[in-house]
């Protein structure tokens, strides 16, 4: 998988991507509603038996100099062509609108060309990543009490959010008809 946007390149995950991965992994403030921070020796292992090996997620990267700014879970999960979705991006690349350029184009490539049936993330209490979910079209879907633990050890509800294809699919097509030139006839 290699995806182009304006800004970023989305592609697979290198062992070369260390650095960058842990300044992304070892930050306790990203890795706040997950997993304590890693050390160095945990994101390299992440890296390589996860990232690289299983191919469980990709790196996303600006395209100007190459740095890998963003981790994104694209896991197919629990049954062929439903793919689990998830971000942490580095905290210097907040609020530049990276996250929603990168994922709306993962989402698209993954309902377009690997022909996926669902997209589906996962959020703990109403984390600063839901809105987010909400403006990529996913929908919620459930909430399981109580049901994860967040980097401290305490229990947290777990919400889920999720997206079909035909939906998807039908919201591009309104977005095209409605771009249709005002002096059209049809």
């Amino acid at each position: 998988m290699r995806i182009e946007t304006g800004r970023m390149l989305i592609r697979p995950f290198q062992a070369d991507d260390l650095d960058d991965l842990q300044e992304i992994l070892g930050d306790p403030e990203v890795m706040a509603q997950a997993e304590p921070a890693y050390d160095a020796e945990k994101t390299r292992a992440f890296l390589m038996d996860f990232c690289v090996a299983r191919q469980g997620a990709v790196a996303v990267c600006l395209k100007d100099s190459g740095k890998v700014i963003g981790y994104a879970l694209c896991a197919d999960r629990h049954e062929k062509d439903v793919y689990e979705l998830g971000w942490l991006f580095n905290r210097a690349y907040w609020r530049q609108g990276l996250a929603y350029e990168s994922m709306s184009a993962l989402i698209a490539y993954l309902f377009t060309e690997a022909n996926a049936h669902k997209v589906f993330a996962e959020a703990v209490d109403e984390i600063k990543s839901v809105p987010l979910m909400k403006k990529l079209g996913l929908k919620h879907e459930g909430t399981q009490k109580k049901h994860a633990r967040d980097n401290t050890g305490a229990w947290r509800d777990l919400h889920f959010y999720g997206l079909l294809q035909e939906d998807y699919l039908s919201n591009q097509m309104i977005f095209s008809v409605s771009e249709t030139p005002p002096n059209c006839d049809a």
